[in-house]
């Protein structure tokens, strides 16, 4: 049985399909039509809600989009809608804001709107325009634009945030602990499970190879959303504390494989760009839910993390029935969405190795629109350098140009031996034809393809050429 607060109200769901999404719940099982539905991809945020989970002695809230989280995911987890938030005397000071600063009219997208700054307002982060903007980044709005709605985040900021939730911490902090930390989800033979550690999820693979497992669902849902397709069997993993590990060691950075990439922003730092590159990943909401071993498992062609963790020499731990074995990324992918994993095998933890003093790294994403959008060419470099400034190795990857994530043997090996100057990229940008043949689509044609992937290493050369001297003192 799934459990959890539905504000203050406990709820115990059961009986019901594992693809059953918390927006479709809500609506059509609840009648809490407070919460819209949009796209059902994820995109617009019309559906956004809260998810509020114990951190320590306090709450964290996260802004999520309903339409794509599936209702397990909830279980021992607070869920705030819209209709929680004002009370029949008076508004949260969050919905007055936007009254005041005039930022709804046709209202279809403001509940969304609301709950995410309602989450954005309740958070640690400091409360500026950029840290807004980010906030709303995965709320889209077409009547009054964006202008008086960041307004309204602006007038919000400037107040103590003392609302009802802020009091009431304690008291929603016990009684999650009143719920148990697993749960089930079954309707006939259809099922969900909740374990909470791996020797549980191991079990349950065990009896159940066939199941689907599911950390944020950001992908796998839209199977459910937008192909109707039905789940038999599903296995939440983002109750595994295992599994949501960050360690940084000397050598590697280790995240677990279901950690969702908000959490491992601040690990990721020292490589150069990737922070950015994650900032672009969807959205907030998106963040606040995907994680790195979800969009390594799905094999995606243009996945944004697998061009980096090619280029840095990323090593995947693989866990089936208690024994682990570790396997480079670069044969990770054998096919279009085809991977070396074993029936019943699942990527535990990805192993980064991390940058030394003769080493450089950048990543370049190319899409339609800068933000909350898919890759046309994602790119990723690494040169080593020895003293002489002269290239000892290189790792070049990309997403987009190929049916897997893919580096590029010929135009690395035109970069090795030499300098990286004009003639080193020249020489490599001739080389990309012959290591990639991508395809024409909706998103680029293959001639764009391929020279943006050239004017790529050319942006590398202008923006870090590191000389002998810069190398020698790093």
């Amino acid at each position: 049985m799934i459990e959890f607060l539905l504000g203050e109200e406990r709820v115990r769901a059961d009986g019901l399909a594992p693809e059953t999404s918390l927006l479709d719940y809500l609506r059509t099982h609840l009648g809490r039509t407070g919460t819209k539905e949009g796209c059902a991809s994820g995109d617009c945020g019309a559906c956004t809600v809260v998810l509020a989970e114990a951190e320590g002695d306090t709450l964290r809230y996260r802004a999520v989009n309903a339409c794509i989280t599936l209702l397990g995911a909830v279980h021992g987890r607070q869920v705030l809608t819209v209709e929680h938030l004002g009370t029949p005397d008076a508004l949260h000071p969050v919905q007055q804001a936007m009254v005041d600063c005039h930022g709804s009219q046709c209202g279809f997208c403001t509940p969304g709107i609301v709950m995410s700054l309602f989450a954005w307002q309740h958070s640690a982060q400091p409360h500026d325009r950029e840290t807004a903007l980010t906030a709303l980044s995965g709320n889209l709005c077409r009547c009054t634009g964006y202008r008086p709605i960041l307004d309204a985040a602006m007038q919000i900021a400037g107040q103590p945030c003392l609302d009802a939730f802020q009091q009431d911490t304690a008291l929603t902090l016990a009684r999650l602990q009143e719920i148990s930390t697993t749960g089930s989800l079954h309707e006939g033979e259809a099922q969900a499970w909740l374990p909470t550690s791996l020797g549980e999820l191991d079990e349950l693979l065990q009896h159940h190879p066939q199941a689907r497992l599911i950390a944020g669902g950001t992908d796998l849902a839209l199977e459910a959303t937008q192909n109707l397709k039905a789940f038999p069997a599903l296995i939440h993993l983002d109750r595994m504390s295992e599994l949501q590990r960050l360690e940084v060691h000397d050598d590697h950075v280790l995240i677990g494989a279901a950690r969702p990439y908000a959490d491992c922003l601040e690990a990721l730092e020292e490589f150069p760009g990737v922070v950015a590159l994650l900032e672009r990943l969807g959205s907030l909401q998106i963040r606040q839910r995907g994680s790195l071993g979800g969009n390594i498992a799905n094999a995606s062609p243009i996945g944004d993390m697998p061009p980096v963790l090619l280029a840095l020499d990323a090593r995947l731990r693989l866990r089936k029935a208690g024994a682990t074995r570790e396997v480079a990324i670069d044969g990770f992918f054998t096919g279009y969405r085809k991977t070396v994993l074993q029936p019943g095998e699942y990527i535990e933890a990805v192993l980064i190795p991390r940058l030394r003093r003769h080493q450089r790294f950048r990543v370049d994403k190319v899409s339609k629109r800068r933000d909350d959008d898919i890759s046309a060419v994602c790119l990723a470099l690494r040169l080593d350098f020895d003293e002489a400034g002269i290239v000892t190795a290189a790792r070049l990857a990309c997403g987009g140009m190929a049916a897997t994530p893919l580096r590029g043997a010929k135009t690395e090996a035109a970069l090795r031996g030499r300098p990286f100057d004009a003639a080193a990229v020249a020489a490599a940008q001739a080389a990309i034809p012959a290591d990639f043949q991508p395809i024409d689509d909706l998103r680029a044609s293959a001639g764009y393809r391929l020279k943006v992937a050239q004017n790529l290493l050319q942006r590398a050369l202008l923006e870090w050429t590191p000389s002998p001297a810069e190398v020698r003192h790093a």
